[in-house]
Order: structure tokens, then C-alpha cells, then sequence
């Protein structure tokens, strides 16, 4: 499979991605692009699928008829990219055109005690996303 990176894509993602050709959108000379523009520039190169950290590109973008898929990423930072590894590369895999992949690579977790204030205060799991 034929991967763009958008310019906010950690490099270390492409380790994980081995059995696919990547491609970051800089090589390319296409970091200026708006999202449309990219987007139409990716699929005239057969890319097959986007990965972008972009999360506003689902309100921006019709995928209708779209021959790549998108993985949007909840983050861009390669720590918490780090930490979904797996999850992220499985979500390229099922890549096919027009759908949209989202994947949180944040993981929160409550490093403070709740303030009785809050109406979760109660919530031990507060804000923990996984």
C-alpha cells in the first residue's frame, strides 16, 4: 500500500509501517497544500491512504467518491504515537477509499485530585480516553 504522511506525522510511525511504501508529503514538495488540493494531488499518485493529524480535514473534505482512505490521528507528537503503535497500523491496513480511520493516540489519565466542584469528582477514571 501507497501511505502519505501530512506534515505533522511523526517519522518514527514509519518503522511500523514496513510492509508499505511511505511517503511524506514535504518529499513531494506538497507541505503547502491546502487539504483539498493534497488530497487530489495523493490520489492522482495512487496513493492509498492519507494519514494526517488533522482532525478538521472530516468537515472540510467529502470523502464520497474518494479513491484514499484517511487516517486521522487524535495527536501528531511521536509520544503518544509511540503508545498506539499497533492500533495505528492496523487502522492503515484497513484502509479503502473514501473511509475515514480515527485513531486517539492520546491516553490521559488523572494526575490530580478530583475537586469536589466538578460535577465528575467522583469519577475515579476522570479524564482517562483510551
Amino acid at each position: 500500500m501507497r501511505v502519505l504522511f501530512d506534515n505533522n506525522i511523526p517519522r518514527g510511525l514509519a518503522r511500523t509501517l514496513k510492509a508499505h511504501t511511505i511517503i511524506e508529503a514535504r518529499a513531494r514538495n506538497w507541505h503547502l497544500l491546502k487539504n483539498g488540493e493534497l488530497l487530489q494531488a495523493a490520489e492522482a499518485a495512487a496513493f492509498d491512504v492519507l494519514v494526517t493529524s488533522d482532525k478538521g480535514i472530516k468537515y472540510q473534505q467529502n470523502l464520497t467518491g474518494r479513491k484514499i482512505a484517511l487516517v486521522v490521528l487524535s495527536q501528531g507528537r511521536w509520544k503518544p504515537v509511540r503508545q498506539r503503535l499497533d492500533v495505528i497500523a492496523a487502522a492503515v491496513r484497513r484502509g479503502h477509499a473514501g473511509q475515514l480511520h480515527r485513531s486517539r493516540t492520546s491516553v490521559m489519565s488523572n494526575t490530580r485530585k478530583p475537586s469536589p466542584s466538578r460535577p465528575d469528582a467522583d469519577n475515579p477514571e476522570w479524564p482517562r480516553k483510551i
